[in-house]
């Protein structure tokens, strides 16, 4: 018999004993901006493959409706919605994680959105308001989270000689690595996110904990859409209208060479990767989902 036969006889073998095991196989799972878009899609496919998840959303009402799908799915999900730039509103979320669950195994840190201008006419208010949900936001959800993590780490290290692995994802755009016009504010922010990644990896990778962005281009969200339906979100006083003007649209779509706008479940399954033992020796890497624009 052939190495490979002896491999697939063993492999079989395994799954006559044990069956197929889910990918995630109950994985403790924290999505943010999980009510809509690239965040809910991810949400559903996680729990499609056996994660527990712990969801965040600014609406509650589209949280609660993205966990009741995922236990519609027969899996576990916790919902805390609220503005996580406000104060105490990570450290819930990651409370309710290890109350819920006794541990953290994935982050996605997805929340986000655009608020854009030219450089001329960019506020400290738009200009901070990014650097808020895209750097400060996931630098303390990490922080947050590590504590337990790298707990966690430390004695299965000491019981078992390694530590089971575990993930962070940070969620950065193209922006933010070839800049954009009318962005400065977005592409610094997402910039400095890969920055960030990349120093997370070179310090917790002792404790099995691998950190990787990824870079998204035009995927089909409320940030890319007909920015005449009305889509916005409310910034403090101030109501920020989302979306892109059809003729845009349609121009940024023909500069992709597959000729088309991402789905959101298409960005989710780059994440899903990522985030999935297929990717275990992936580690401060920024992997770029756009269809082939920016090669």
């Amino acid at each position: 018999m052939k190495s490979h036969e002896k491999r697939l006889a063993v492999l079989k073998r395994h799954l006559d004993d044990n069956g197929a095991r889910p990918l995630f196989d109950g994985s403790v799972t924290i999505i943010t901006g999980a009510g809509r878009g690239i965040g809910r899609e991810a949400a559903l496919l996680f729990a499609q493959n056996g994660a527990r998840l712990v969801l965040n959303d600014l609406d509650r009402d589209v949280c609660e409706s993205v966990c009741n799908e995922v236990r519609e799915l027969g899996a576990e999900a916790v919902g805390v919605h609220g503005d996580l730039t406000k104060v105490g509103v990570i450290e819930e979320l990651v409370e309710s994680a290890m109350r819920a669950f006794s541990g953290i195994d994935i982050i996605v840190n997805n929340a986000g959105y655009t608020w854009d201008g030219v450089i001329h006419k960019t506020t400290e208010q738009q200009w901070q308001a990014m650097l808020d949900i895209h750097c400060t936001v996931p630098f303390k959800l990490i922080q947050a989270a590590g504590h337990h993590m790298r707990a966690l780490a430390k004695g299965e290290m000491e019981k078992e000689g390694r530590a089971r692995p575990r993930v962070i994802l940070n969620i950065s755009s193209t922006s933010g690595v070839h800049g954009n016009a009318g962005q400065a504010n977005y592409a610094t922010a997402k910039s400095g996110i890969l920055g960030l990644t990349k120093s997370v990896a070179k310090e917790w990778g002792r404790y099995n904990i691998r950190c990787n962005a990824i870079a998204f281009g035009f995927i089909k969200t409320r940030l890319t859409g007909d920015n005449s339906s009305g889509e916005s979100i409310d910034v403090g006083a101030s109501k920020v209208k989302l979306g892109l003007p059809a003729k845009l649209q349609k121009t940024f779509s023909m500069i992709v060479p597959l000729q088309r706008f991402g789905e959101p479940e298409e960005a989710a399954g780059a994440i899903l990767m990522l985030a999935s033992p297929f990717s275990s020796y992936v580690n401060g890497h920024c992997l770029e989902v756009a269809g082939g624009a920016f090669v």
